[in-house]
């Protein structure tokens, strides 16, 4: 026999099977390991230091990208002042600490604004070659450091001027929530810039003193481990076949303080999607640290270790007594299907056929005994005698089995560690989805004042009437920034006179109209546009519809689960996960959230988090208006956001997923085994059950062919030589009455 044939690999398979499921139920619904700090929140974490990451990286090649444009532009045009140039890059962009001129042939500062800028750091590696006029990091004399962007303005007939621009390395204006900070790190570990730190000048006590100086340590600490960390490459530092944020990106543990334990997220500034052009800012080796002490978590899974091994126990005893009816009904006969069909195939027709009591194997059994009988010539005609009527077949088995496994399988998957409502879910995962939440909508905030302010710089350039040249500059514009569908100039009677990209919409005239709005309610899919007056043209401007699929993508961030931008009379307008445009959110505690989120407070509307407990499930949502400055201030849009809690890495979930994986574990143990005997053997015996009743009805002329290398196989050739003994037998009947007939004759 070979070893991977017949009816004992699947049941050894099983037993094997089963004792591992045991062991791996006696581990995971016992007590889990001992962390101090949900996995949950320190994921949370690492999702904070990826928004900061992309938050910064956006900043940096919003600057590098502004100060090139507005080189470019003025280049294409007339010389203009240098403090006129300084002048309008200050009133368009409010982003720099210093601004300045340089003549590139004589060294000599033409014009300087805001902070000054030292000029000691340029020399010929900065303007020519591979590296030339990309951003650089500069210290100053104050020992800040500063980042340094630079653009060339080129006109005819003119020495080469170098536009300069400083700008602080800092954490991007974003809402930390309370004792959270975050810091941005140099490729040496060194802290470039924070935020979220108090004052020690403010604070009260000494402990208090004492807890922000461990906290200090403790980022400098974690910052110096992050910079090793990402000097990985982003590809090796993930799982294989993950994916996610493009940079590295991970999680760090610190020590603890009075009760609280440090935990931090770092992230490296990365391209937003690897087909882009590369980032300016991912080439600077900066690192995002993201810190928050977290209260220690107290474990409370003792005398889970009985648990788990009374559940394996359970599981050891219900598969012994599944491989038992196994063995009992389906390896035992078939075993001795064998050794009587090989028996009575030598020719030992003497002793009786030991019949089996049920199923396909009696039924093989009984037809064997009539035809040893046949063979033995006790006078059995074939078809004679009564067959054996089986009322259990070779299915009953494997049904009762699975219903002894599924004893333990069902109530394991579906009833134990099943979780409800009273979950409690970390303070801080509600905090997190809050101030997350405000970080989107303070970075979809941004990216619309950042068109906003896009358009205001090309509408310098547009002329009174040269319409050819005006359709070209906007074909340009529209290749350089794919957030906008659509470019169009707007004339006062509302009559669109140059354009690009695709169909354009009307655009509606009025002072209290804001120069962001939304329209196309009914249709497909919202209408984003963004306008800027044409200072040469008058009542003219300059309209840019904004891609959803751009808004779209700043809102698809892991770990918040549904997010989607809602006007003030709640409709939305777009979502990170698809969306029907203008859908109403439903009522409930969301659409109250978002209500109570747009009340003015103070100052404004401020965000609020919410833990919603309905039926027997735990929902964290939270809502954030649009707030601060520019243009899109005042808009009344609010970002949403809402995620089911089960999906966070906390004890009572994580119990219950491995719950469920024991149960289906179970259950795929089950299909695959018993699928393999009924498909191995079940079946095989049905046919040769069929078969072997055919034979001995007297249909001696179908061969009997073995299909596999096994114990029934090895019953179909014995049939096969029985076959070919019947026939030899009914010939050697036929010719002796024929012999007699022909003596008698003859005499």
């Amino acid at each position: 026999m070979p070893l991977l044939g017949g009816i004992r690999p699947p049941i050894a398979v099983l037993c094997v099977l089963i004792l591992a499921l045991a062991g791996l139920t006696a581990k995971v619904l016992g007590p889990s390991k001992d962390t101090v700090v949900p996995q949950a929140v320190l994921s949370s974490q690492q999702y904070f230091a990826e928004d900061g990451a992309i938050a910064l990286r956006a900043s940096i090649d919003e600057r590098v990208t502004d100060l090139e444009r507005t080189a470019a532009a003025l280049s294409a045009g007339q010389p203009v002042k240098p403090e006129r140039i300084l002048s309008d890059l200050g009133r368009t962009y409010q982003k720099w600490t210093g601004t300045s001129v340089v003549d590139l042939e004589s060294g000599d500062v033409l014009a300087e604004r805001g902070e000054a800028i030292p000029l000691s750091w340029l020399d010929k590696d900065v303007l020519t070659g591979k590296q030339a006029l990309t951003p650089r990091m500069v210290r100053l004399k104050t020992g800040d450091v500063r980042l340094m962007t630079m653009a060339v303005l080129d006109w005819a007939d003119r020495p080469q001027q170098l536009l300069l621009a400083s700008s602080s390395l800092s954490v991007p204006a974003i809402n930390l929530g309370p004792f959270r900070s975050m810091a941005v790190v140099a490729e040496n570990g060194e802290v470039l810039g924070t935020a979220g730190f108090e004052q020690a000048e403010a604070l009260n006590s000494d402990q208090e003193r004492q807890e922000l100086s461990f906290l200090h340590k403790q980022m400098n600490r974690l910052a110096d481990q992050a910079a090793v960390r990402t000097e990985q490459h982003p590809v090796r530092a993930k799982e294989p076949g993950s994916r996610g944020y493009p940079g590295v990106s991970g999680t760090l543990l610190g020590g603890e303080y009075n009760g609280r334990v440090a935990t931090a997220g770092y992230a490296s500034l990365a391209s937003a999607d690897p087909e882009e052009k590369p980032s300016q800012a991912a080439g600077l080796g900066l690192t995002v640290v993201a810190l928050l002490p977290v209260v220690q978590q107290q474990t409370s899974d003792q005398g889970r270790e009985l648990f788990g091994l009374a559940a394996a126990g359970v599981l050891v005893l219900l598969g012994l007594l599944a491989a038992t009816v196994l063995w009992a009904t389906v390896q035992r006969p078939l075993l001795r299907l064998f050794l009587e069909s090989r028996r009575l195939a030598r020719g030992d027709l003497t002793r009786p056929v030991s019949v089996p009591r049920w199923g396909e194997a009696a039924r093989i059994g009984a037809a064997l005994e009539r035809l040893r009988r046949q063979l033995a010539g006790d006078g059995a005609a074939p078809g004679a005698g009564p067959r054996r009527r089986i009322l259990v077949g070779g299915r009953g088995p494997l049904v009762v089995t699975a219903a002894l496994l599924l004893l333990w399988c069902v109530p394991v998957g579906l009833l134990l560690n099943r979780t409800d409502d009273s979950v409690s879910v970390p303070t801080t995962m509600v905090n997190d989805q809050r101030d997350r939440t405000d970080l989107i909508a303070d970075r979809l905030r941004r990216a619309l004042n950042e068109a906003q302010a896009d358009l205001v710089s090309t509408s310098r350039l547009i002329g009174e009437e040269d319409h050819e040249d005006t359709g070209r500059l906007l074909e340009e514009t529209l290749l350089k920034h794919p957030r906008y569908r659509a470019l169009y100039v707007v004339d006062a009677d509302g009559d669109i006179s140059a354009r690009a990209g695709s169909d354009p919409h009307d655009w509606s005239r009025g002072e209290d109209l804001p120069l962001v709005r939304v329209s196309g309610k009914g249709g497909k899919e919202p209408i984003i546009q963004a306008g800027a007056p044409l200072p040469e043209r008058a009542g003219g401007t300059l309209v840019g519809e904004i891609r959803v699929e751009f808004l779209d993508s700043l809102l698809a961030r892991p770990g918040l689960g549904d997010v989607r931008v809602v006007d003030s009379a709640g409709l939305t307008i777009a979502a990170g996960n698809g969306f029907l445009a203008f859908e109403e959110l439903p009522e409930g505690p969301v659409t109250d959230l978002v209500r109570a989120a747009g009340m003015r407070v103070g100052a404004g509307p401020v965000e609020n988090g919410l833990l919603i407990r309905e039926g027997n499930g735990v929902t964290v949502a939270a809502a954030a208006p649009f707030s601060g400055g520019g243009v899109t201030a005042d808009i009344g849009w609010t970002v949403v956001s809402r995620q089911d809690a089960s999906r966070f890495q906390i004890a009572p979930y994580e119990r219950e997923d491995r719950s469920v994986l024991a149960g289906m574990l179970g259950l795929a143990a089950i299909i695959f085994c018993l699928g393999w005997i009924y498909l191995v053997v079940v079946r095989p015996l049905r046919a040769l059950a069929v078969s072997a009743e055919q034979l001995v009805d007297g249909d001696l002329k179908t061969v009997l062919y073995p299909r596999y290398q096994d114990e029934v196989g090895a019953v179909v050739r014995s049939l096969e030589l029985l076959r070919q003994q019947a026939q030899a037998h009914r010939h050697n009947q036929a010719r002796r009455p024929a012999e007699t007939r022909s003596g008698v004759g003859g005499r």
